[in-house]
């Protein structure tokens, strides 16, 4: 019969509730920071002063930060406006004759601290590696190789927390909870994927540092 392969509700409500679980256990897992990806747009500053169209130009490139993150123009003028009220960067306002005025924007002291916090701070979620730890991972290599050093290794050492919880979650099913099981090693796969992949960093580092 069609309706034969359907979930009971039962069923539904127990997909719904490891979900749930999958999300709690990340945010307990994990103190929640301040720190998200709009200070990748401190490492923009870091290099030299810029203009915020030249921000989103350089994210729109097919290579470097622009692989991981495409923010539309107006995201990106929003974020730099919060990352001044916050006091990281300031802007001086250019008067030109042949063109109208512009934000000429600078990194402040506070916010080359708050770069440099951002870049040592493993990131909190799982889900958040594909997008926040690559911009991490870009500017720390640009800036400091002994940082991209921490960065790997705080990291590593927050998906080894991971695994230990997904592995005493997988290992709390009963016999009869495949399904609870499998899923939860699906979870445990992606996130030994992880650590392999920041093994691959560290050496690709390794290759780089003079002997």
């Amino acid at each position: 019969m069609p309706g034969d392969n359907l979930l009971c509700p039962t069923q539904n409500v127990i997909i719904l509730y490891l979900y749930f679980e999958y999300f709690v256990i990340e945010y307990k897992l994990m103190p929640r920071l301040p720190l998200t990806i709009e200070y990748a747009l401190l490492g923009f500053l870091y290099q030299r002063p810029r203009h915020g169209y030249e921000i989103h130009q350089q994210l729109l490139e097919s290579e470097g930060p622009g692989l991981v993150w495409r923010p539309k123009q107006s995201q990106v003028y929003a974020l730099l406006n919060k990352l001044e009220q916050q006091g990281y960067i300031t802007a001086v306002v250019e008067a030109g004759e042949t063109y109208p005025p512009r934000k000429t924007l600078h990194l402040t002291p506070a916010g080359r601290a708050a770069l440099w916090d951002w870049l040592q701070t493993p990131t909190p979620q799982a889900r958040k590696m594909r997008q926040e730890f690559m911009a991490k991972l870009y500017f720390a290599r640009q800036m400091d190789p002994p940082l991209t050093a921490v960065l790997i290794a705080n990291q590593r050492e927050k998906c080894q927390e991971w695994l230990a919880a997904c592995q005493s979650h997988a290992e709390s099913f009963a016999a009869e909870q495949r399904f609870e099981w499998l899923l939860y090693q699906f979870r445990l796969g992606q996130i030994d994927a992880m650590s392999r992949w920041l093994d691959i960093c560290e050496q690709e580092l390794a290759s780089l540092s003079p002997h």
